[in-house]
């Protein structure tokens, strides 16, 4: 699908919650970031249809903490895009490195953030048994661990 585009979310407008959730089902997780980071947006004919977020983590590094795209959209090479669209930002922005964590289910999105360049730099084991109150599976495997990975700009 070519016929997107994608922007900054300005600030009088909503933050898209069901899209974030998708990414992210804890909407106190993403109630904790939302508001210190750089949300960007993928709209196609006035409608949003996938977003990102960026925060600030440590000089010089930023991290890509949610990424969703529609499901009625998904396949549709999106994701990629905004993935890429963050790399993009995150370099524009004077960052070194970007990093990201996502499910150890997560089987699709593991794969395609290595397609964009990340590196798996490490597991920090239990997160989502520990911090999450429900069970998240995917892909008929549960969500443990976080699978850190970063790629240098």
């Amino acid at each position: 699908m070519d016929g997107f585009q994608i922007r900054c979310l300005l600030s009088e407008e909503q933050f898209p919650m069901s899209l974030l959730m998708l990414a992210d089902p804890s909407e106190k997780s993403v109630e904790s970031y939302i508001h210190r980071g750089y949300c960007f947006v993928a709209e196609s004919n006035s409608e949003i249809i996938g977003v990102y977020v960026l925060i600030d983590t440590r000089p010089q590094t930023v991290e890509l903490v949610n990424v969703a795209v529609a499901e009625e959209e998904q396949g549709n090479g999106i994701g990629k895009r905004l993935v890429l669209h963050a790399i993009e930002r995150a370099n524009s922005m004077g960052y070194k490195t970007i990093e990201l964590g996502t499910g150890n289910s997560s089987v699709g999105q593991l794969a395609l953030y290595q397609k964009c360049g990340f590196r798996i730099v490490g597991v920090d084991r239990d997160f989502f048994t520990l911090h999450y109150d429900e069970p998240i599976y995917e892909n008929g495997i549960q969500c443990r661990d976080m699978v850190r990975l970063a790629l240098n700009l």
